[in-house]
């Protein structure tokens, strides 16, 4: 057998580019920020919180969504909560932070976005701009985090993909 002959190995799944597993970090990311801003600007809205409130509220739902999203695959493979918590905190953190200063910063910029109710396409066209800036800003943190090994890339050793 010479050293390149495989033998009868069966497919090999590729291997994700370093921007696709970025892509998909991000995304997923966005996926928790979504959830959390989307839920959390609702129910201070409905509270009648005021802008600051409402921001509070909306950024600490986006955590917890972004990390949740993070946690239940992890927890499903076995991993102990706390090691899966520390997984979680490692993968999201930074890249939710980013997102959460740029799309906060983009929704303030708009004028009226955040006197802008539920119902009005202000709102929802300003939070699609914010989250679509925020996961163009959050894309190259994931690329760099990943490339050393660390963000997405430990929670994917821990259960294979999102």
């Amino acid at each position: 057998m010479h050293d390149h002959d495989l033998g009868d190995a069966g497919p090999v799944a590729p291997t994700p580019t370093l921007n696709r597993m970025a892509a998909d970090a991000t995304t997923h990311c966005l996926t928790g920020c979504a959830i959390g801003e989307v839920l959390g600007l609702a129910i201070a809205t409905q509270l009648g919180w005021g802008t600051e409130a409402s921001i509070v509220l909306a950024i600490v739902l986006a955590y917890v969504f972004g990390y949740l999203l993070t946690l239940r695959p992890l927890l499903r493979s076995g991993l102990p909560a706390r090691a899966a918590m520390g997984v979680a905190f490692a993968a999201d953190t930074l890249s939710i932070t980013v997102m959460e200063i740029v799309d906060n910063a983009v929704i303030l910029a708009v004028p009226g976005a955040m006197e802008a109710g539920l119902t009005d396409l202000l709102f929802w066209g300003a939070l699609g701009l914010g989250l679509g800036i925020a996961w163009l800003a959050a894309f190259p943190v994931n690329r760099w985090l990943i490339g050393r090994g660390r963000g997405h890339a430990v929670a994917m050793q821990h259960h294979g993909s999102h």
